[in-house]
């Protein structure tokens, strides 16, 4: 029997089950059943709320932005100067990677390569992330396109370093992760500046 919940409870409630769901077995192998049963409703029910399997994955990936960037900005937060919050952001960034992994392959993951609308709601999440971190960039006399592509830059950064600790996690901490990465960030940022 299906526990009946608020509409935003329900959402909520399918699209974490569906990012497990979708994490774990890739967007092409999971069905609509495989999120109807995982979540405990009926496919109607399903339906409901995401027209088709598709919309559900881009829902899924809007919501796994929205995780990630909440995180993000939350650890930033009390951040006292520029290097603490490059720190902590990446720190925000690799724990998510870590605590999260499911959430981390549907972000980064094959259907992301393989359908444009879904690649084009994914280049959504990480550019809202990219955004932020736009915003947290504090370098005299650099405009925003600037700071734009150097945030850009560390959102790459970070995702090329997170791609490779995703197969080698017990080798490094992502404590010790954030602080070498953020190192590096830190030195180019801080010989960053109008040319």
């Amino acid at each position: 029997m299906t526990v009946r919940l608020p509409a935003a409870t329900r959402r909520r409630q399918l699209l974490e089950t569906a990012t497990i769901t979708f994490g774990k077995e890739g967007f092409h192998a999971t069905s609509m059943n495989d999120v109807a049963d995982a979540a405990g409703v009926t496919k109607p029910v399903l339906y409901q709320h995401f027209a088709s399997k598709e919309a559900l994955f881009e829902a899924v990936l809007a919501h796994v932005g929205d995780v990630l960037r909440t995180s993000i900005e939350a650890s930033v937060a009390p951040a006292e100067g520029p290097r603490e919050r490059v720190e902590k952001g990446f720190q925000a960034y690799f724990e998510f990677l870590r605590d999260r992994r499911e959430a981390a392959r549907v972000l980064f993951g094959e259907a992301r390569r393989t359908d444009e609308s879904i690649s084009a709601e994914a280049d959504r999440a990480v550019q809202s992330i990219a955004d932020m971190v736009t915003d947290l960039i504090e370098v005299e006399g650099l405009d925003r396109p600037a700071r734009e592509v150097l945030a850009n830059a560390i959102v790459g950064l970070a995702e090329g370093a997170g791609r490779h600790w995703a197969r080698h996690h017990d080798e490094i901490s992502a404590e010790r992760l954030a602080s070498l990465v953020a190192e590096l960030a830190w030195a180019g940022l801080r010989g960053a500046g109008p040319v």
